[in-house]
């Protein structure tokens, strides 16, 4: 079992900068690949950016590659969201997911993940 509480979302004037994180309990974090989604209201869940257990890799969405950095701190069991350059459309309750044991190489499909937190509200101002 695993719990995920994330953190570090607010209120932001566009061009300005977050950091999300979301914490883990449980053993298997080591092994456990991460991601971020978001959703939007009235829009669906989308996939923002994933980190792997394994070297680790990171992947991301491409209307945040270059803006924002997925990392993870094995020793804190945390991944984190760091968010630049934001605009008014990255508004969003943010997610973090885990799924235990994923060695693959696909991580956009939000049916890979085991658990999820409860979500962290961005929203960028214009």
């Amino acid at each position: 079992q695993v719990h995920l509480v994330e953190s570090g979302g607010g209120l932001v004037q566009a061009g300005g900068s977050l950091r999300l994180s979301c914490a883990a309990s449980g053993r298997t974090f080591s092994r456990t690949a991460m991601a971020w989604f978001r959703q939007a209201p009235g829009q669906e869940r989308d996939f923002v950016a994933a980190i792997s257990w394994m070297t680790p890799s990171t992947y991301y969405a491409d209307s945040v590659k270059g803006r924002f950095t997925i990392s993870r701190d094995n020793a804190k069991n945390t991944v984190y969201l760091e968010m630049n350059s934001l605009k008014p459309e990255d508004t969003a309750d943010y997610s973090c997911a885990a799924a235990i044991g994923y060695s693959g190489t696909y991580f956009a499909s939000a049916r890979l993940y085991n658990y999820w937190g409860q979500g962290t509200q961005v929203t960028v101002s214009s």
